[in-house]
C-alpha cells in the first residue's frame, strides 16, 4: 500500500492531462480522503496508508469532474459553501465583486438589503451578509436545485434569518430596492471553449448565454435601474473581453458603468452606480 508523500507524486502524475492545477488537486483530494485540512497533510505521519477513496477520487478528477463536486464544498472569500451537481461551483474570479463592494461601502454602515441574481449555492449573498451583520439578503435563481444547496448553506453558516430565497426568472415582478446587487450571470459565449470538465459536469444554464454570450445582460439591463437604491452599488460579473459590450448595455436610465478588474488583472465585473 501506497503512503502519502509517494500518493500524491502519483495522482498528480495522473492528473496532469486534466489539470493545470495536477499536485494542488491531488493535495485536496488527499486531504479529503483523510478528513484533514489541506494544511495538515505536512503533519500528517509519513507511513500513514492511503485510503481506497482516494484513488476513486483521483479517477473522478481524472474524468474532468470538478474538484468541488468530489469534495462536497468549495471557499469562497470567508465561507465554505456546499455544492454538488446541478449548481456552477464557485469561482475565485467572483470575489471581485465582493472585493468592489467592500470598496465601496467602506466608512458607511453598509448595505442594509442585499440582492443576489442569480445566486445558485447562494455565494454572494452568504459572501456579503457575513460581511455585513446588520444586512439581510435575497436571493433569487430559476434552478429549484440550485436553492436547496443554497437553502442549506444559509442554515449551516447560521444566516437562515437573514436571507429569503426565492424561484424567480431573475427579477420579473420584484418590486422593492437593494442597496447592493449582486450577480454573476451565465457570460459564456455557446461554442466557446471552456476548461476540462465544465461542458460535461456544470450546468449549461449557469454558464452559457447565447451566442455573444450577452443573452442575460440583455434582460437585466432594463431591471437593475428601478432596483437600486440612491448610493447603492450593482456588481455584475463579466467575461475578461465583455466589459465594453457590456457596460453600453447597462450604463441607462441614469446608471453610469465603470468596469473592475480580478486579482490576474482581467476585466472581470461592470459596477453601476447612480449619476
Amino acid at each position: 500500500m501506497k503512503h502519502i508523500a509517494r500518493a500524491l507524486g502519483d495522482a498528480a502524475r495522473r492528473l496532469e492531462k486534466t489539470s493545470d492545477t495536477a499536485r494542488l488537486d491531488a493535495e485536496l483530494l488527499m486531504a479529503e480522503a483523510l478528513h484533514i485540512d489541506r494544511d495538515r497533510l505536512i503533519l500528517a505521519p509519513p507511513d500513514r496508508p492511503v485510503p481506497d477513496r482516494f484513488w476513486d477520487m483521483v479517477e473522478r478528477r481524472k474524468s474532468g469532474e470538478p474538484i468541488a463536486y468530489i469534495t462536497g464544498r468549495r471557499a469562497f472569500w470567508n465561507i465554505e459553501l456546499h455544492v454538488g451537481p446541478g449548481v456552477l461551483v464557485p469561482r475565485p474570479d467572483s470575489e471581485a465583486l465582493i472585493a468592489s463592494a467592500l470598496e465601496h461601502f467602506e466608512g458607511t454602515a453598509g448595505p442594509q438589503r442585499i440582492l443576489d441574481l442569480g445566486t445558485g449555492p447562494g455565494t454572494l449573498v452568504l459572501a456579503a451578509v457575513d460581511i455585513w451583520p446588520e444586512a439581510t439578503g435575497l436571493g433569487i435563481d430559476m434552478s429549484r436545485q440550485a436553492l436547496s444547496y443554497a437553502s442549506a448553506n444559509a442554515r449551516r453558516l447560521g444566516f437562515e434569518n437573514r436571507i429569503k430565497l426565492i424561484q424567480g426568472d431573475w427579477a420579473k415582478g420584484l418590486v422593492e430596492t437593494f442597496d447592493l446587487i449582486l450577480c454573476n450571470p451565465p457570460y459564456v459565449p455557446e461554442g466557446a471553449e471552456v476548461g476540462a470538465g465544465v461542458r460535461e459536469f456544470e450546468p449549461d444554464e449557469a454558464l452559457f448565454a447565447g451566442v455573444e454570450g450577452l443573452d442575460a445582460y440583455r434582460e437585466l439591463a432594463p431591471q437593475l435601474p428601478r432596483l437600486l437604491s440612491r448610493g447603492g452599488l450593482a456588481a455584475v460579473e463579466i467575461g475578461h473581453d465583455q466589459a465594453d459590450a457590456v457596460s453600453s448595455l447597462l450604463a441607462r436610465d441614469g446608471l453610469k458603468a465603470r468596469v473592475a478588474e480580478d486579482l490576474a488583472g482581467r476585466h472581470r465585473a461592470v459596477l453601476l452606480t447612480w449619476v
